[in-house]
This record gives structure tokens, sequence and C-alpha cells, in this order.
């Protein structure tokens, strides 16, 4: 049964939204007498300390007794891609359970024997191929399969848009779980909901015990810049705008900076054609020890002065296809990769065939507008858009 603690229209301290994980009265109150599993990690913050919610929620005489680890680990610090090992946590004892160690994704029965209701309080970034959420699929599942309760604490969406491609059939991923655009336009709650309600789950015919705490004082359109990076590469509010544009990139042979201060905010190639701003990616532990084109000197533009109105834009894949003289094999290196990030080999197509930006979003349309008419049944906040 899906229950939601629905949102008022405003902020509680007139400035900003009061998140899911700040409403203690409720969730407290969904807690008390439980045992209880986290899935946090960096972002996990309450209040104007921002004092992570395990401490908040210890401090409450709440019960926690696991924490799961999504990607980038517990605390944050994790490269992309890299395995989180279990461990126990350096300062409150507790068990931290990887959901990101190779094929493991999911916690088994063993793993939730100790709890009762697991609550997810991670702030996500609004597109499809960014983790988390997939890792939030998962855990509905295990909940589902083992009568456990799931909890989600809402936080806004800092790309709330919706737009590109939707995911097909046949490009199923743990960057492409569900046939969601790129650019989703719901809070990882309302995500939730969507998930639980049009039977994605599958979870033997079993039905997710569901409940968001929404947020209070936000609604779709409100800007929202995060306090707390989300993951180690987006490091700042211009990285989080520019990455659903920019992660297209990840499956080409041109650097998104990653080895650089500036992850996620330049685009560079090792030959002279691609630009006139150059850098070079280094190894950083924590964020990237290998990042492509290590030790190179990187030719391309800084995009760190921009203003980019936000949202999906193709001009940045379409202008470097070009400037590295439109060659398929050149430009698509890893080309499966690129198609699970689209969600279809189409958009890969459509570049090779020359075809223009105006042109290439018509063909995403029909699909948007079918996902649209869907995404308005789960929506938990207003949007007058």
């Amino acid at each position: 049964m899906q229950t939601c603690a629905l949102p008022s229209t405003k902020a509680q301290d007139g400035s900003r939204p009061t998140m899911g994980a700040e409403r203690m009265d409720v969730l407290v109150g969904l807690l008390e007498g439980r045992r209880v599993g986290l899935v946090v990690n960096r972002t996990s913050v309450v209040g104007e300390q921002q004092t992570h919610l395990l401490d908040t929620l210890l401090a409450l005489g709440v019960d926690v007794r696991t924490v799961f680890a999504p990607e980038h680990g517990f605390r944050g610090s994790d490269e992309a891609g890299a395995a989180v090992a279990d461990h126990r946590d350096a300062q409150t004892g507790l068990p931290v359970v990887s959901l990101y160690s190779g094929t493991n994704h999911s916690p088994d029965a063993a793993r939730l024997k100790d709890v009762d209701v697991i609550v997810f309080d991670i702030q996500d970034v609004g597109t499809r191929f960014y983790t988390y959420i997939s890792t939030m699929h998962y855990l509905m599942e295990a909940c589902a399969l083992h009568d456990k309760r799931f909890v989600v604490a809402d936080r806004p969406n800092p790309n709330d848009y919706v737009d590109g491609p939707v995911r097909r059939a046949g490009f199923e991923s743990f960057v492409g779980k569900h046939p969601i655009p790129v650019l989703h336009g719901l809070t990882v709650g309302e995500l939730a909901g969507m998930i639980l309600g049009e039977g994605w789950l599958d979870a033997q015919g079993k039905r997710c015990d569901l409940t968001v705490v929404a947020m209070l004082g936000w609604n779709h359109g409100d800007a929202y810049r995060l306090p707390v990076p989300p993951s180690p590469n987006l490091p700042d509010a211009q990285a989080v705008g520019l990455y659903p544009s920019l992660c297209f990139f990840e499956g080409t042979s041109v650097s998104v900076a990653r080895g650089t201060a500036f992850p996620f905010q330049a685009l560079g190639y090792p030959d002279k054609k691609a630009g006139d701003y150059v850098f070079t990616p280094k190894p950083l532990p924590g964020f990237d020890s290998n990042p492509q084109h290590k030790d190179k000197r990187c030719y391309g533009v800084d995009l760190r002065g921009i203003t980019f109105e936000g949202g999906l834009s193709l001009r940045f894949v379409l202008d470097f296809y070009r400037r590295l003289g439109s060659d398929e094999k050149a430009f698509f290196a890893r080309p499966r990769w690129f198609d699970l990030l689209a969600g279809t080999d189409a958009l890969r197509k459509q570049i090779v065939a020359g075809m223009d930006e105006d042109e290439i979003r018509a063909s995403w349309q029909a699909e948007l507008n079918d996902y649209k008419k869907i995404r308005r049944r789960y929506l938990l906040y207003n949007d007058s858009r």
C-alpha cells in the first residue's frame, strides 16, 4: 500500500524548502519501535547545521541497525564506478552494507533480517543515468520480497525538466533501469510512486509497502541549489546543471575533465583541432584515479563561465562530433555505453547521419508526450508549467 505525507505550499521557515528528512515529527513517528536501515550518503543532511541524518536519528533514540551504501559510498568519498566494500562506520560502529560491489545491488534476506523498515534519503540530480535511482529500485524490490517497509524522505530535483529520449527495450542497465526520459522531471519520492504504480518491480507478485515523506515548500519549477555536492565529480551547481548534457561524452573519446578540479565543466581531446582551451587530466584519488586521457594535454572548451539555462542540450555533443571530423569510430569510443546512457541507439545513429538538434528533438516528442501523461499521475507537488 502506498501512503504519502502530503506537502504544503509554503516553506516553514519562509525561505527554503523543508526536506522530507527534516520532518522529524513524521519520520520518527514512522520509525518508533522499529529496527531501521538507512540508505544514505554525503547528501543526507538535515537542518541549518547540515547534520547527517544518521547522527540525528541516533540522537533521537531511533534504533538504526544498518547503513546501506550506494555508489560513492556512505560518506560519499569513493570515485565513480569503484566497488564499495562492506565495512563498519568509524563514527558510529554500525555495519555498512554495500549496494555497489560488483553485481551486488540488492540486499538479500540475511542482510535484511535485522531491519523492519528501510529509509532512503539521497539527493538525486534528476537524470535517468544517475545510479541512485537504480539503487532505490532494487531496494524497493528487496523490501517487497522480504516484507519490509520502504520509506522515501523526499528532496528537490535540481534538474527539474522532462526531456531527452525515453529508454527503450533492449537498453536496460544500471544507468537505465526505467523506461523514462533522460530528464524525468520527478523527485525520488514521485519516481518511487511511479515504479510501484507502473508495475516495474520484479518482486514475484509482491507489492512494496511504500511511504513517501514529502517536502514542505517546494513545487516543480522552483530553483534549488544543492547544499552538498551529490558525488565527487559534481562539485558545484554548474557541474550539476551541465551533467545531463555532458554525461553522453562518457561513451566517447572526449574528456569531460575528470581528473581536474572542474569535472563536467570542460570538454577536451588530445588534438588541437578540438579547441583552444587546454587541460591535462591527472589521477585524483577519491575522484578518478584513471581519468580518460590521463597525463595528456587535452584541447577543447572551458564551460565554467558560460550561462546555461539548464535542461538537456545536444549542442555540445554535436559540436565536438564536428570538431573531431565526424569520424564515427574515433568519436564513439564506447558506442554501447553511449547507447545505454541515451537509452537507445537512435541518438548515436542520428548524430552520424548528420541530423541537427531540432530534427533529433522532434523524434523524441511522441514518446515524451506519452511519458508526460504517466508522470502527471504520480506528482506530489504542484507543476503549473
